[in-house]
């Protein structure tokens, strides 16, 4: 089905795979589990209500898997009626010092999967891995993580090697959605903007997971300011949403994780802008905190009731 026919019935929402960790408890890793494990979690996922599904490389990398084993978790998706429209990669910045090059390669790969199992879409990032500060906190975007740097060279090696990729992903019948995340090249909408323009490609857009950026305890640009640049540069879109509070007494900022309809972030609105600009692809819902699957849930039931009817 085309997407021009899409509407709130059919329209791809697709589960992430964030409220699941990649290492079990006795340190194994979920890339190494048999199908059947990987079975229980993803019937979770459609118990839910979901039938569409990002497996989301902070889980599992499906990119890295063998012919025989990507069939085994393709079979396993199947049975349980889960499609994949997307795959979302995390952390895998292609400018990353120490692993830049590896990330490319991966992303690469990511894109030939993508193409191989149907998946029209994916979302790569220029964010890097949590710091050890990081990993301590409650909430890991209250403290700051690792910046792109303010080098005209390594802007410039950014925008080659997404371009590098968008060409790829191009040739595969894939589009390529640039995740927004702060302190880097595509961490606010004016970047974002510049950064795509500066790439060129048709199929290469903005992922504008803007949540990203409100949760943040810093001063930030209206959530509506923001989308009223990034609209019309839109694809594969992660949505989740916070509650912000800003004490202008005591310039203090909070934040919280909330389902999408009770956060800052009015998403009746930023949707129907976007639909305004011809947005015209994937959602991924996401949610930190609690039973982050059953908010998303909800999150994917409040996106139908506001999508088109026709």
């Amino acid at each position: 089905m085309g997407r021009y026919r899409w509407t709130r019935d059919n329209w791809p929402i697709a589960a992430a795979m964030i409220p699941f960790p990649n290492r079990l408890a006795d340190g194994r890793l979920v890339q190494d589990m048999p199908a059947d494990h990987w079975q229980e979690t993803l019937a979770e996922v459609a118990d839910a209500g979901f039938s569409e599904l990002d497996p989301t490389d902070s889980w599992l990398r499906i990119a890295d898997l063998e012919p025989s084993r990507l069939d085994e978790f393709l079979g396993v998706a199947r049975s349980l009626n889960l499609t994949i429209p997307a795959i979302s990669t995390s952390r895998r910045s292609v400018i990353d010092p120490v692993n830049g090059d590896d990330n490319l390669a991966y992303c690469h790969r990511v894109i030939d999967t993508a193409s191989s199992i149907g998946a029209g879409e994916v979302s790569f990032g220029l964010f890097g891995p949590l710091t050890a500060a990081q990993q301590k906190a409650l909430w890991f975007w209250t403290v700051d993580g690792e910046k792109n740097p303010e080098n005209p060279d390594i802007y410039a090696l950014a925008v080659e090697r997404i371009r590098e990729l968008g060409k790829h992903a191009a040739e595969q019948g894939v589009e390529v959605s640039l995740e927004m995340y702060e302190d880097t090249y595509i961490g606010t909408a004016d970047g974002a903007v510049s950064f795509v323009e500066a790439v060129d490609l048709p199929n290469v857009g903005i992922n504008a997971d803007i949540g990203n950026l409100i949760r943040l305890h810093r001063p930030m640009e209206h959530w509506q300011d923001m989308m009223a640049k990034l609209a019309p540069f839109l694809k594969y879109w992660h949505v989740k949403n916070y509650i912000r509070v800003e004490d202008p007494v005591t310039g203090a900022f909070l934040s919280h994780p909330a389902p999408m309809e009770a956060g800052t972030i009015n998403y009746r609105a930023a949707v129907k802008l976007a639909l305004e600009h011809g947005f015209k692809s994937a959602f991924l819902c996401e949610h930190y905190g609690g039973d982050g699957l059953t908010i998303a849930a909800r999150n994917r039931d409040y996106l139908r009731s506001i999508l088109p009817r026709t």
